[in-house]
C-alpha cells in the first residue's frame, strides 16, 4: 500500500543495485541527503500565525457608538454605576485592541436588526455594560450585577467570545450577509471534533471485532451512561453475552481505550471566523456540504489558543415566536413592543408562574420546572434567572437545589465561613448555583489566581468529560484548609463544584434565558391568544405538541377555531379582539391556518 518510505529504504530502492539504481546512482543519493537539508531549513510554528481582525472601524467609532447606544438605553441621563462600567470596559478593551471585535459583532446585530430578525447576545457577554449599549444582549447592567472579566479578562489573554441568538428560521439570512459581506475567502464556519463516547467507541469496536448488528446494540444499549462503559456480569448476562467470553472482553477493553479519542470532524451550529486576510493563509479549511460555504478544520479550542475571532450565531425558536407575537400585538393592537419595553415588573405575571402556569414560556415549561416553580415561587428577576439554572444536572447533582429552597423557605439557617465567603454566595443563600460564583469562590477561600479560575471555569464548562473536575479536588481542598476553613465545609463546597461536571449555568448565560422567558410569561399572560397563535406558526420548537398548546389555550378562555378553506390563511391568525387580556379573562379568537 501506498506509505511514506524512511531514507534507508529510499537509499536501497535507488542506489547501487536498486530498482530505481543504475547510472548516476550515487547522485541520486546525493539528491536524497539534500532533501534532509532543505527540510531543516523549512521550520513553521503555530505561534507565527498572526490573525487580524477584519476592518469595522477604530476605538473612536466604538465609544461614539457606546454613547449613542447609552443614551437610546437611558433617555434619563446614564445611571452612574453603568458610567462606571462603560469607563472600565472601554479602557480594557483599549488596551487588548478588542475594538475591531465589538465592531463586527454590533454590524451583524444590525444586520438583523434592519431585516426585522430578532436576536439576542447571551453567555458571557451579557457581563458587558458595552454590549448592552451596542444592542447585542439585553440585560440591563443597571439592575443585573455584571463581571466583565467573565468575558473579557487579560489575565485569560483569549479574544472574547460572543454568542447571538436568531430566529431559527432566519438565522441562515444573517450567515449569508457574512459571506457577502467579508467574502467567502476571509469568512467559515468553524469545526468541532467529534469524540467516541461509551456507546459510539463500544459500537465501532464491536463491528471491527465481528460481532453482528443486533449482538452490538445490545451490548451499546445495556450502558447505563453514555460516559461510562462498564457491566457488571450479571448486566452482560441478561443482555445475552457470556461475560466469559474472551472477544466480549476484548470489546470492552478496546472500547475503553477507544473512549475520547477523536472520531470525526463535524460542522459546529454556528460558529463563524471572519478574518482581515485570505483564511487559507492562515489555517486550513474545507468546502461544507451545502455549496458556497467554507468549514476550518479547527475547533473552539484551537481558534482560542490561536486567539483568532469567533461569533457563535445560534438558533432559538421562541425568538421566532415572539417576534410573530410582537407583529401580531402591533397589527391588532397598533401597541410596538420589543424585548427591552416588556414591563419589568408584573404581579398578574408572577402569579401566573408561581402557580407553574407556563405551558409555551420558555425554559419554564417542562414537567421539572413547573414542579420547581411553586416551591421557589419567583417574585423578581434574580429569581428567575435562579429558577433557569437550578433545574439542571449541575445543581441537582451538586446537591445544592434542596439546601437553596430550604433557605428561602426559613427552614434552614443560612451561615457563612467568612466575609469574603458572604460576598461571594450571599445571594443565592450561600448555595454556589453559578458557574461565576464557583470561580470567586476557588479565589477567595482556595487561593486560586484569576488563571486558575478559569481553568476551574473550563473545567466545569466541559460536561462531557465530567472527570475533568475532579483534577482539582485537592488543590481546591488543601487551599481552603490552609486558609482556616473547616474540611467539612471545603469537601462541601468540592461536591458542589463538582456537579457542574454535569451541566452547570454561567449566572449570564442564566440572565439572558431568563429574559426571555419574562418575555414569553409576560405575552401568555397578557395576550395568550397571540402567543400561542405565533409558537403554532413557529413548529417544530419548543416542550409541546400543537394539539397540547391548543388545548392549554382554550382552558384560558380564547376560541380557537378549525381550518376553513374558504376564511383560512396559510398561518395561523386572529380574528376578534386578538385574544388580549387586560386584568380578566382571555377574549378574542385564534384562527388555525391551512
Amino acid at each position: 500500500g501506498a506509505r511514506l518510505r524512511s531514507l534507508p529504504e529510499l537509499a536501497r530502492l535507488y542506489g547501487p543495485g536498486g530498482a530505481g539504481g543504475g547510472c548516476g546512482a550515487a547522485g541520486r543519493l546525493e539528491l536524497l541527503e539534500r532533501t534532509l537539508e532543505v527540510a531543516a531549513r523549512c521550520t513553521f510554528s503555530l505561534d507565527e500565525l498572526r490573525y487580524s481582525y477584519p476592518d469595522e472601524g477604530d476605538r473612536a467609532r466604538l465609544e461614539q457608538l457606546v454613547r449613542e447606544g447609552a443614551a437610546r438605553r437611558w433617555p434619563g441621563g446614564v445611571p452612574e454605576k453603568v458610567g462606571r462600567l462603560l469607563a472600565h470596559e472601554l479602557q480594557l478593551i483599549g488596551e487588548l485592541r478588542y475594538e475591531p471585535y465589538f465592531l463586527t459583532v454590533h454590524e451583524l446585530v444590525a444586520f438583523a436588526r434592519s431585516r426585522g430578525i430578532l436576536c439576542q447576545g447571551r453567555g458571557s457577554a451579557a457581563n458587558s455594560a458595552v454590549c448592552y449599549c451596542l444592542g447585542v444582549t439585553s440585560v440591563d447592567p443597571d439592575r443585573f450585577d455584571v463581571l466583565f472579566e467573565r468575558f473579557v479578562s487579560k489575565d485569560r489573554d483569549e479574544p472574547p467570545d460572543i454568542d447571538v441568538d436568531f430566529e431559527h428560521e432566519r438565522r441562515e439570512e444573517v450567515l449569508q450577509h457574512l459571506w457577502e459581506r467579508h467574502g467567502r475567502d476571509r469568512c467559515a464556519m468553524t469545526a468541532t471534533v467529534i469524540t467516541f463516547r461509551g456507546r459510539s467507541a463500544v459500537r465501532d469496536v464491536g463491528k471491527a471485532l465481528g460481532l453482528s448488528q443486533d449482538q452490538v446494540e445490545r451490548l451499546a444499549g445495556a450502558l447505563h451512561h453514555w460516559s461510562e462503559i462498564e457491566w457488571p456480569d450479571q448486566e452482560l448476562a441478561q443482555a445475552g453475552f457470556d461475560p466469559a467470553d474472551a472477544n466480549v472482553q476484548r470489546v470492552l477493553r478496546l472500547a475503553r481505550e477507544l473512549h475520547g479519542f477523536p472520531r470525526h470532524l463535524s460542522q459546529h451550529v454556528g460558529g463563524m471566523v471572519m478574518t482581515a486576510g485570505r483564511l487559507d493563509e492562515l489555517c486550513p479549511i474545507e468546502n461544507a456540504a451545502m455549496a458556497g460555504r467554507t468549514v476550518l478544520e479547527w475547533d473552539k479550542d484551537d481558534l482560542d489558543a490561536l486567539k483568532i475571532l469567533k461569533v457563535d450565531c445560534l438558533a432559538l425558536g421562541m425568538l421566532a415566536a415572539v417576534r410573530r407575537c410582537f407583529a401580531l400585538i402591533e397589527q391588532v393592537h397598533g401597541t410596538r413592543l420589543d424585548l427591552a419595553s416588556i414591563p419589568a415588573d408584573d404581579p398578574a405575571t408572577w402569579a401566573m408562574i408561581q402557580r407553574a402556569d407556563t405551558i409555551g414560556v420558555f425554559q419554564i415549561e417542562s414537567r421539572a420546572q413547573m414542579a420547581m416553580l411553586p416551591r421557589l415561587r419567583p417574585r423578581c428577576f434574580y429569581d428567575l434567572v435562579i429558577e433557569v439554572a437550578i433545574v439542571r444536572p449541575g445543581p441537582i447533582q451538586g446537591g445544592m437545589v434542596h439546601p437553596y429552597l430550604r433557605r428561602r423557605a426559613g427552614l434552614e439557617r443560612v451561615e457563612y465561613p467568612s466575609a469574603a465567603v458572604r460576598g461571594v454566595l450571599e445571594k443565592t443563600l450561600g448555595v454556589p448555583i453559578f458557574q461565576e460564583q464557583a470561580m470567586k469562590l476557588a479565589v477567595v477561600a482556595a487561593g486560586f489566581t484569576p488563571g486558575e479560575a478559569d481553568l476551574l471555569r473550563r473545567a466545569m464548562g466541559a460536561w462531557r468529560r465530567p472527570g475533568l473536575i475532579a483534577t482539582f479536588e485537592q488543590k481546591l481542598i488543601d487551599g481552603m484548609l490552609a486558609r482556616g476553613y473547616r474540611r467539612e465545609f471545603a469537601q462541601c463546597v468540592f461536591e458542589q463544584l463538582k456537579g457542574f461536571g454535569e451541566y452547570g449555568f454561567p449566572e449570564s448565560h442564566a440572565a439572558s434565558f431568563a429574559l426571555i422567558t419574562w418575555v414569553s410569561a409576560w405575552l401568555k399572560r397578557h395576550h395568550p391568544a397571540a402567543l400561542t397563535c405565533s409558537l403554532l406558526n413557529s413548529q417544530p420548537m419548543g416542550f409541546y405538541e400543537p394539539a397540547q398548546l391548543v388545548r392549554d389555550v382554550r382552558a384560558h378562555g380564547v376560541e380557537v377555531r378549525p381550518v376553513d378553506v374558504g376564511a383560512s390563511e396559510w398561518e395561523c391568525t386572529l380574528e376578534g379582539g386578538g385574544g388580549s387580556t387586560g386584568s380578566g379573562g382571555a377574549g378574542g379568537a385564534a384562527s388555525a391556518g391551512g
